[in-house]
């Protein structure tokens, strides 16, 4: 039973190159998905790139008021929203109670952070009135809303599958012609002294113009034709391409009330007349960005409604595919401003929706991200934005970066000293390990959003001592079967298990506090923990990957196997035990024999 296992253990230490080329492999492909990513170094954190610093005063909202509650609830949505864009390392916290701070590193989509972080992201679907563009600015493309899977073959009924222009009758005979400002003005008053959407009616002649039942009190029908004489002058005096008259229009409306809007459409701002909202955000329950690989859609953001809200999208959706355009279009109302008005042509049922026709990806991306975290439960003010320069986090680096440099010769110096030759094996693995954490914290960058700050960088040091307290622990055990008088291939056969184990249970432990760590923490002390237990995980993968079988090949080199005094594993020098040899003892006289002397 004794000699097959000789055999496979033998087999085993003749194909240590298995292990090298695997590591050698992997280094190799991450390195060249490196190269081709164009991220050829590790992302920043804002203490060492530099960003913005962005300070938010809380105000209270309609029903909300300015809370410890609310305002931890702020945090966390702000949070999720920067992260959902993939900006990691971003800080929000509290300051008083009334500001928050959000800290925003240089990088990808950091503007796009910047931008989404305050923003309250209310959104309703309202009936379209009247629309125009504004400014002088030429008529665009408005997108269009389509059912998720829907496969009705009845055009009149079922909403479009494709973007359209607002004025598409010269190319499509089921879309309505554009009524002129004198029609959308009648509607417009027609609907607010209905307090209603505009539905329709059919004359004399048979066409359709939009039409509603007036007021029962004279008093309630006045009220109505002055706020809608009101609304119809905003209207006429709105230039939605100024950025000043933006501002004042959209965001101070009741759900309930019609107003006036801007929006921006392909480039192209337009102005709107809206009724009350007919369909409040919150109903939707999950939003996504998808590209249409079917048909010439593009970038859609995809909506799954509630229940209720399911029967409220398909109701307004019924009523507005009835009138003419644009009446037969919905504001899709973001914090005041549409940001896209697709028409139907029949009632959207189902749950599910898409809009479509205008995004490109990162627009998509966004507005399904505010979609998907949900609405602040406060409104907040900019009060201040402040570019951090990376000047001080770029002193404290190079700081860092010559302690890390001092460490690392004093580690070296030492295993010189005391190891010689093995030295050659230890350093060998820390150029492995440092190689592998820097490739794979650049592709981290891009994946996960990791940036790396000045407590990473810590971390990254601190694992220098780690990965050497494992070759430490794996040469001893060599040295203490050398002294137990084996000879050098057998010793590291033999000590390699017992060394395993004793590196296993310690990098566990290590890793086990940096989760521990990741788990409690915020902010930068994270990036210690995470950096922490990546470089843990990669000293188990470089000791049995990479030393262990590099430590195999050498011990059948003379200079290590014949114990040479530069080598670390000189015999004398270790104090080893003689190998224990069976002697024979020299035979007796005959039993029976004549002493010479006696004779």
């Amino acid at each position: 039973m004794a000699a097959p296992k000789r055999g496979r253990s033998a087999s085993a230490q003749s194909k240590p190159g298995r292990s090298l080329a695997l590591i050698l492999i992997a280094i190799v492909a991450l390195t060249g998905g490196m190269f081709l990513s164009g991220n050829k170094t590790p992302r920043l954190g804002i203490d060492l790139a530099g960003g913005t610093s962005i300070t938010l005063k809380a105000k209270a909202d309609q029903g909300s008021a300015v809370n410890k509650a609310n305002m931890d609830t702020a945090v966390d949505i702000m949070n999720r929203r920067v992260n959902g864009l993939g900006v990691s390392e971003a800080e929000v916290q509290t300051q008083g109670t009334d500001n928050i701070i959000v800290n925003i590193p240089k990088g990808t989509n950091s503007k796009e952070a910047q931008q989404q972080v305050g923003t309250t992201a209310k959104l309703y679907f309202r009936p379209v009135l009247a629309s125009e563009p504004s400014g002088g600015a030429a008529q665009s493309p408005s997108p269009s809303a389509t059912p998720s899977g829907s496969s009705s073959p009845q055009p009149s009924t079922s909403p479009s599958a494709s973007s359209s222009p607002k004025e598409k009758a010269s190319s499509s005979s089921t879309a309505s012609p554009t009524a002129s400002a004198t029609s959308q003005g009648r509607a417009v008053t027609d609907a607010l002294k209905a307090g209603s959407t505009p539905t329709p009616s059919t004359s004399a002649s048979g066409s359709t113009k939009p039409s509603s039942t007036p007021s029962a009190t004279p008093s309630a029908s006045s009220s109505a034709g002055t706020a809608a004489a009101k609304l119809q002058a905003q209207y006429a005096a709105l230039d939605c391409s100024k950025p000043a008259e933006r501002a004042k229009v959209g965001g101070a409306s009741k759900p309930g009330e019609p107003t006036v809007a801007c929006g921006q459409i392909r480039k192209v701002w337009y102005k709107y007349v809206l009724g009350p909202a007919a369909v409040d955000g919150t109903e939707v329950k999950k939003a996504q960005a998808v590209f249409d690989t079917q048909g010439a859609s593009g970038w859609q953001v995809q909506m799954t409604f509630s229940n209720s809200g399911a029967k409220k999208f398909a109701d307004i959706t019924g009523q507005l595919a009835k009138n003419q355009s644009p009446q037969n279009e919905f504001g899709i109302v973001l914090d005041g401003e549409v940001v896209s008005s697709p028409f139907v042509q029949g009632a959207i049922t189902g749950g599910q929706a898409e809009i479509s026709g205008s995004f490109t990806q990162q627009d998509a991306q966004s507005l399904a991200n505010m979609l998907s975290y949900g609405a602040l439960p406060l409104s907040f003010q900019e009060q201040s934005v402040t570019t951090v320069t990376a000047a001080l986090g770029g002193e404290q680096l190079h700081a860092g970066l010559l302690a890390g440099a001092i460490g690392l010769a004093l580690v070296v110096i030492y295993l010189v000293a005391y190891y010689r030759g093995l030295s050659v094996v230890a350093m060998a693995s820390l150029l492995v390990s440092a190689i592998l954490t820097y490739v794979i914290m650049s592709l981290l960058g891009p994946a996960i959003g990791f940036a790396l700050n000045l407590p990473a960088v810590c971390g990254a040091i601190v694992a220098i001592g780690i990965t050497a307290d494992s070759f430490i622990v794996f040469f001893e055990r060599i040295r203490d079967e050398i002294r137990e008088g084996r000879s050098l291939r057998p010793a590291v056969e033999r000590a390699w298990p017992r060394a395993r184990r004793t590196i296993l249970v310690s990098d566990f432990v290590s890793f086990l506090a940096a989760a521990v760590l990741f788990i409690v923490t915020v902010g930068k002390v994270q990036g210690f923990a995470f950096t922490l237990g990546l470089t843990t995980l990669l000293d188990v993968v470089v000791v049995f990957l990479f030393t262990k079988p590099l430590m195999t090949l050498l011990a059948r080199r003379k200079f290590f196997a014949n114990g040479h005094k530069w080598s670390g594993l000189d015999p004398k020098s270790l104090g080893a035990k003689p190998p224990l040899r069976r002697t024979r003892r020299p035979a007796g006289p005959a039993t029976g024999s004549v002493d010479p002397k006696e004779a």
